[in-house]
């Protein structure tokens, strides 16, 4: 299953707010997270139940691609290519392990929220398959930023910010998912996650990404932190202004943003 790959009927899926899962079903939706947003080998392809019960989880799936990213900077420098080098694998792996879905919706973001039209409007433009002049900067920006944060850190702090930076990426889109509704009428790529959002979630997400900033990265972490919370925020007030709500392509813009803001914030706090 390709990152994002299923949209589901949320039906079945409200009646079930509320309701404790045995242990072996919330493994099975850690799987549910892996397979929805990366493109790693996970298992056999789960159902509906799992994948909807899988947003707990989805800080540690951003743990384990932050693993494989520090890990292919690290391969990278160990047979001999210069930090400029290392560091541009390290933000390709980021976004490529998510099947740079994430950054395909950060295109379609700022080619719809720069567009200065109606709500209406940008919802079409988000929707339109083809990348645009405010899409091809937005990207430039974010790569361009993300790739010279970690040719300016030391190897050892970039290996922990490649870590930490996913863990709140993930996390903002849980934020993001439970705090606003969704844009689409129609529903869409994320409805199955709002239609079963417990502000529990958040908590559990913002108590995973603190933790692991502060273990991986110490007073860069947390200066990570405080930029990520910053950047969901803004980021999710003015999703708001714009289209009353959020997208699969403003969660896939806000995962960007904030792994952005953590990097640029650890850069500071060296």
């Amino acid at each position: 299953m390709q990152p994002g790959s299923q949209i589901l009927d949320t039906d079945h899926i409200q009646k079930r707010r509320g309701k404790v899962k045995p242990l072996r079903f919330q493994l099975q939706a850690f799987q549910a997270a892996l397979q929805f947003l990366t493109v790693l080998p996970a298992g056999r392809p789960v159902d509906r139940e799992q994948l909807a019960d899988s947003l707990p989880w989805f800080p540690v799936a951003g743990l384990i691609i932050g693993l494989v990213s520090a890990l292919a900077y690290a391969l990278a420098l160990l047979i001999g290519l210069p930090v400029m080098a290392a560091s541009l694998i390290g933000v390709l792996v980021l976004s490529g392990i998510a099947g740079f879905l994430h950054l395909d919706g950060l295109a379609d973001t700022g080619d719809g929220f720069f567009s200065s039209r109606s709500r209406e409007k940008i919802l079409i433009i988000m929707r339109d398959s083809r990348i645009g002049t405010m899409g091809v900067v937005s990207l430039f920006a974010v790569l361009g930023l993300k790739w010279s944060a970690l040719a300016y850190l030391p190897p050892e702090t970039a290996f922990k910010a490649l870590i930490v930076a996913p863990v709140l990426g993930r996390s903002a889109q849980v934020i993001s998912m439970t705090l606003l509704p969704y844009a689409r009428a129609e529903g869409g790529l994320a409805s199955v996650f709002i239609a079963l959002k417990r502000r529990s979630n958040m908590y559990l997400a913002l108590g995973i990404s603190g933790g692991a900033a502060l273990i991986f990265a110490g007073a860069g972490g947390f200066a990570a932190l405080l930029a990520a919370a910053a950047a969901a925020v803004l980021f999710s007030l003015w999703c708001r202004e714009k289209i009353s709500g959020i997208t699969g392509d403003t969660l896939g813009a806000v995962t960007e943003i904030v792994e952005t803001a953590a990097l640029l914030a650890i850069c500071l706090a060296v």
